[in-house]
């Protein structure tokens, strides 16, 4: 998992529902031990955001969101614990690219048992959903997608480059501390070796978005029953983790990942051994943390 902080998986509605854990941990702050801590209250009010939801949906929605957490801290934390004592042990030596292609693949599979544990709720809320409610959703894409092209779709080449390494840098230095200007132009130098196609991005988004709007629409009418939503759902969720709906996107996706995993164990290799021992520190307290709510 030493790669986390610059990793950051595409997120549809539908594996938000069930990884929200995930997204906290990946902002790489104190803020997000404390989401983590209060993630129902948190979950619920960045689900109905998009949906606004009416009575019936706000009890059932507020009783699957503390089961997902009261499982998920249960079961799955001390599963954590272990991956993150790994990855303190690992960073004390040299790490190869394959190792952490490996941590990356078990943070994949990670996400895809929340997933499959909440997928069934999200079955039954899917068949709750109101049109206007799918419309809120359309809306709240919508705003969101205007939100990144102001912010990834502007400037030249060097300007979108200089605002990735930025980004970047951020989360590094939350989990290494600061770094030297050599080892900023070096990591700036890697950052910028990833490739770059915001305007892809954005369209494998908008896919993903469409192809959700559809099958809650095709739910909403058909009436289906909640098998058959499960298994829509589960199709849906796979082919947004794949990106099956697009070779061009898939390839994108994948040489944007091996890069990322190259940029990280740049800056883990050549990390000096005070910012080793932040960033040990770090995942210390994350472990803190989990070994607490586990109980």
């Amino acid at each position: 998992m030493t790669q986390n902080f610059i990793m950051r998986p595409s997120r549809s509605l539908a594996t938000r529902i069930s990884i929200f854990f995930i997204t906290v941990l990946l902002l790489g702050c104190s803020a997000a031990r404390l989401g983590y801590s209060n993630g129902e209250t948190i979950s619920y009010f960045w689900l109905n955001n998009y949906v606004d939801f009416d009575a019936d949906q706000k009890t059932f929605v507020t009783k699957e969101l503390a089961t997902l957490f009261s499982w998920h801290r249960r079961t799955q934390l001390g599963d954590y614990v272990q991956l993150l004592t790994r990855a303190q042990k690992q960073a004390q030596s040299p790490v190869t690219e394959a190792e952490l292609q490996g941590d990356y693949n078990e943070f994949k599979k990670r996400v895809l048992v929340m997933a499959d544990k909440a997928i069934p709720s999200m079955a039954t809320l899917a068949m709750s959903l109101k049109p206007y409610q799918i419309a809120n959703i359309e809306k709240k894409f919508a705003s969101n997608n205007d939100k990144y092209r102001k912010e990834y779709l502007r400037g030249d080449v060097e300007q979108r480059q200089r605002f990735r390494f930025k980004k970047t840098l951020k989360q590094a230095e939350y989990w290494f501390g600061s770094f030297s200007s050599e080892q900023e132009q070096q990591i700036r130098a890697a950052s910028d070796a990833r490739p770059l196609n915001n305007e892809l991005v954005l369209a494998d988004r908008m896919q993903r978005q469409a192809a959700m709007i559809a099958m809650l629409k095709k739910i909403e009418a058909e009436k289906p029953g909640r098998e058959a939503a499960i298994a829509m759902l589960k199709d849906y969720v796979t082919a947004t983790m794949d990106r099956h709906a697009s070779p061009e996107h898939k390839a994108y996706f994948d040489a944007y990942n091996a890069s990322n995993i190259k940029l990280a164990a740049f800056i883990v290799n050549h990390a000096t051994p005070a910012q080793k021992v932040h960033f040990t520190g770090n995942l210390q307290q994350w472990i803190n943390d989990f070994n607490k709510w586990s109980h």
